[in-house]
Order: C-alpha cells, then sequence, then structure tokens
C-alpha cells in the first residue's frame, strides 16, 4: 500500500539500545506505507572542537565513524530484511541540526528517533537530542522510548 503521506521516512539513529525500538517503529512505518528509509548517524565533532588534532583525536574520530557506520548498517539489515528501499549515511556536525538539514534538503516527510542514550547529567548539560529535533524542525519527529 502506498501512502500519499510518507514518501520518505528518516530514521535517527545513535546505534544504542535505546534506538533500536525506533528502527522497529520506522521499518514498520515503511513497510505499511511504501515509503523509502533513510538511515542517518551523526558523528558529534563539537564534543572534539577544543581538542588539538592529534593522534588520540583521530583514533576517536574513527572509533564514532565504525559506531556509524554499524549503527546505519543494522537500520539497513532490518530494512532489506523487509524487502524495503533504504539510503544510509554518516555525517558529521551538531546531530540535531545535522538531522533537520538532512531532512530538509532531501524532501522527507517524517523523522523517527529514540530517545538517544543520553540521560542524567549528559542530557542536562548537553540537552536532549531528541528534544532539540522535535524542538526545531519543521516536520513531524516521532519520538519512539526504547525498553527500560
Amino acid at each position: 500500500m502506498a501512502s500519499n503521506l510518507y514518501k520518505k521516512i528518516l530514521i535517527a539513529t545513535d546505534g544504542s539500545e535505546y534506538t533500536k525500538r525506533a528502527v522497529d517503529y520506522g521499518v514498520d512505518l515503511s513497510k505499511h506505507t511504501g515509503a523509502k528509509l533513510h538511515a542517518i548517524y551523526v558523528v558529534d565533532t563539537a564534543a572534539f572542537a577544543s581538542i588539538p588534532m592529534d593522534a588520540a583525536w583521530e583514533s576517536m574520530y574513527e572509533l564514532l565513524r565504525r559506531e556509524g557506520d554499524e549503527a546505519t548498517k543494522y537500520v539497513a539489515e532490518k530494512a532489506e530484511a523487509e524487502n524495503l528501499e533504504i539510503e544510509r549515511l554518516t555525517v558529521e556536525g551538531h546531530p540535531a541540526d545535522e538531522i533537520i538539514k538532512y531532512a530538509d534538503d532531501n524532501s522527507i516527510d517524517i523523522i523517527i528517533m529514540g530517545t538517544l542514550g543520553k540521560s542524567g547529567l549528559d542530557r542536562f548539560l548537553l540537552g536532549s537530542v531528541a528534544e532539540k529535533v522535535v524542538r526545531n524542525s519543521k516536520i513531524p519527529v516521532l519520538v519512539v522510548r526504547g525498553k527500560k
């Protein structure tokens, strides 16, 4: 069944257990609407802005890139198991800003994301990525709570 409401769905993932339910929701919605899936992972380079570029930074950066590849690969495998069309990418920048920018630039109809793993003091200091996306996105955002 094709939907006029959803033609492109963006799943934002950080690879954590918290986002796996959001992936399931996104894949299921795509399966029922015929929408193309997009999976995005954002390497948060703002966290490294004050650190001098050296071997340790390079190692951390490569680790985060690999984490992003694995996170979007997980989404792609779920989608492909349902014979769904998917595009996956890893980008750099501030997560909320990059998610919104990608959605705007690619005419995405809905953003689906989990609560993206941050909690406690990290959430208080950094703010919630999901909250920032909900607050600033011009398109609908579905935030799926992870299982406790």
